[in-house]
């Protein structure tokens, strides 16, 4: 099994490039055909989350709609699938929350490490956070 970048992601979500969308099209194509699955990484999934927003300016709906769309592709597998799942939830809970904060206090909720220690107010308002003060 192959790992994948976040460009084929990407490519894949927006179909914005006939030419690598084609590319990624085969590879999927090949993955199905050979029974395969392509493997995800969390850091790609997190720049998947901040592509989508800053460069395509998706707001938090369809970001989280491709992001959870993501999670049911059969030919992909997930690394931390659970903490991807648990940080999808935790920022839909809240319009304020940045996926990132979310997914660092899933990936520290799925090690049973929590909570979180963070100097950021905001991310401190996230259920597995806790605010350091002096």
């Amino acid at each position: 099994m192959a790992a994948i970048d976040t460009n084929i992601l990407v490519r894949w979500l927006t179909n914005d490039d006939a030419k690598q969308c084609a590319i990624v099209t085969r590879l999927f194509d090949e993955v199905i055909s050979k029974g395969e699955r392509l493997f995800v990484t969390v850091t790609v999934m997190l720049e998947v989350e901040w592509v989508l927003r800053a460069r395509y300016h998706c707001d938090r709906q369809k970001v989280t709609a491709a992001l959870n769309a993501l999670l049911d592709v059969a030919e992909l597998e997930f690394q931390t699938e659970p903490a991807l799942e648990q940080a999808l939830w935790l920022f839909k809970q809240s319009g304020s929350r940045d996926f990132a904060d979310c997914l660092h206090i899933a990936l520290v909720n799925q090690a049973g490490r929590g909570p979180l220690l963070t100097l950021d107010d905001r991310a401190s308002k996230i259920e597995g956070a806790q605010l350091l003060r002096i």
